[in-house]
C-alpha cells in the first residue's frame, strides 16, 4: 500500500468508526467513547461535555449535532466515573403533590427528557397532598445528596418544609409554587390569572352575570391566581356576582361545591372548575342533577385533558403546554448546576379555548 493511502486510512478510521460501524471486542459490542461522539458531530470533546452537562452557552445547532451523534452511536456516559470526578450523584429529586393527577405525567415527562439528555437520573416521590410527606421526602433527598430538586409541593406554607428548604444545600426549582426571595429558589409557573380573566370575559360577553369559581386552596399559587383572575375580570362590574368556592384540588371538593351551587337561589348560570380533578366532581353532580351543560349551565375548566374535549358538549378550557412546564423546570435546574447565576422565575402563557359548553345563559 502506498504511503498516501496508509495516511488516508489512518485519518479516516476514527471517523468511520464513529459513524456507526459496529466494532467487537471479545465477541461483544464495544462501548462508544466521547471522543467518537465528538468526531461524528465534528466538534471538540469539550463541546460534547458541555452539551451533555446542560451548559447554557451551547448553540442549538451544536446541541442537535451532538445529541444526534449520541443517538447514532448509542453512547452511554460512564455516570459512576463522572459522579466520582465531579463529586456529584447525577441524580435529581422530584417531589409531586399528587402523582394521581394526570397533568403530573406530562410535567414529569418533560422534565425527565431534559435531565436524561444531560446525564441525570430523576427520582420521583409522591406526597399524596400531605405536607408532612413533603418534609419527609426532602429529608430523604438531602440524605441521598441529590444534585438538585424539583418541587410541586402539597403546600408552600408548611413550616417544616420551609425550615428544610431554608438550609437545603442543592438548587431548588418550584413548579407552580412560590417561596419568598430569601429562599433562593427558581420557579416556573403558568399565567393562571390571565387565563382565568380571559375565560370570565368570554362568559360576560355571552351575558352571564352570576359566575361561580370552584378552585383549590388559596394557600397554593394556582388557587390564588385563579381567584385573582376572576376578580380582575369583574372589577367595577356592579351588575355581576362572582362566587368563589375554595377548598382542595380534588373531585370531592368539586362535587360538594357543585351541590352547593345548584342549591343556590338564584343559581349561577356559569361554573368554572379550577382544576382537572375538580372538574370530575363537578360533572358527576351536574349529571346526577340532570343539568344540561351548555343549555342549563355553562361550564369552563382548567387544563386540557381528554375529558374536556371528549365530553359532550366539549368543555371550554383554560389550557397550558404541560410538557413545556417540565422542560423549563429541568432547564432552570441545569443552569443552576452548570453555572449558578442565582434564581430565575419563568411565567408560561395560558390560552382560553371556547367550546360548546359555553352559551348565553338560559332565559328566565
Amino acid at each position: 500500500m502506498a504511503e498516501g493511502a496508509r495516511e488516508r486510512t489512518r485519518r479516516t478510521t476514527p471517523r468511520s468508526e464513529a459513524a456507526g460501524v459496529t466494532r467487537r471486542n471479545g465477541g461483544g459490542r464495544r462501548r462508544a467513547s466521547m471522543r467518537e461522539v465528538a468526531a461524528l458531530a465534528d466538534v471538540a470533546i469539550s463541546s460534547v461535555s458541555r452539551v451533555l452537562s446542560g451548559h447554557p452557552d451551547v448553540s442549538a445547532e451544536m446541541r442537535d449535532r451532538v445529541l444526534d451523534a449520541v443517538r447514532r452511536l448509542e453512547y452511554a456516559p460512564d455516570f459512576l466515573a463522572q459522579s466520582l470526578r465531579r463529586g456529584q450523584t447525577l441524580s435529581v429529586g422530584f417531589v409531586l403533590a399528587d402523582i394521581g393527577n394526570p397533568l403530573m405525567a406530562g410535567i414529569v415527562t418533560g422534565a425527565e427528557a431534559g435531565l436524561r439528555a444531560a446525564g441525570y437520573s430523576l427520582v420521583l416521590m409522591d406526597s399524596e397532598n400531605d405536607p408532612e410527606l413533603d418534609a419527609a421526602h426532602l429529608r430523604f433527598f438531602a440524605g441521598r445528596r441529590v444534585d438538585g430538586v424539583i418541587l410541586s409541593l402539597a403546600s408552600d406554607e408548611e413550616t417544616a418544609v420551609l425550615d428544610l428548604l431554608r438550609d437545603f444545600e442543592a438548587p431548588v426549582v418550584l413548579v407552580d409554587r412560590t417561596l419568598p426571595p430569601e429562599y433562593g429558589a427558581s420557579a416556573v409557573f403558568s399565567d393562571h390569572a390571565g387565563g382565568m380573566a380571559a375565560a370570565v370575559e368570554h362568559l360576560l360577553a355571552l351575558g352571564h352575570r352570576r359566575i361561580a369559581l370552584v378552585t383549590g386552596s388559596l394557600g397554593l399559587l394556582p388557587g390564588r391566581e385563579r381567584v385573582a383572575g376572576l376578580r380582575r375580570a369583574v372589577a367595577g362590574r356592579a351588575d355581576v356576582t362572582a362566587l368563589e368556592l375554595t377548598g382542595s384540588f380534588s373531585a370531592e371538593h368539586g362535587a360538594a361545591a357543585t351541590r352547593a351551587i345548584l342549591a343556590m337561589e338564584p343559581r349561577p348560570t356559569a361554573l368554572i372548575a379550577g382544576g382537572n380533578q375538580i372538574l370530575i366532581g363537578c360533572i358527576r353532580e351536574l349529571q346526577a342533577a340532570g343539568v344540561r351543560v351548555g343549555s342549563d349551565l355553562s361550564l369552563v375548566t382548567c387544563d386540557d385533558i381528554p375529558l374536556s374535549e371528549l365530553y359532550q358538549p366539549p368543555i371550554a378550557t383554560i389550557g397550558r403546554e404541560i410538557a413545556t412546564i417540565g422542560r423549563t423546570a429541568a432547564e432552570l435546574l441545569l443552569r443552576r448546576l452548570a453555572e449558578d447565576r442565582g434564581p430565575e422565575t419563568v411565567v408560561l402563557p395560558t390560552t382560553f379555548t371556547p367550546r360548546a359548553s359555553c352559551a348565553p345563559p338560559p332565559r328566565g
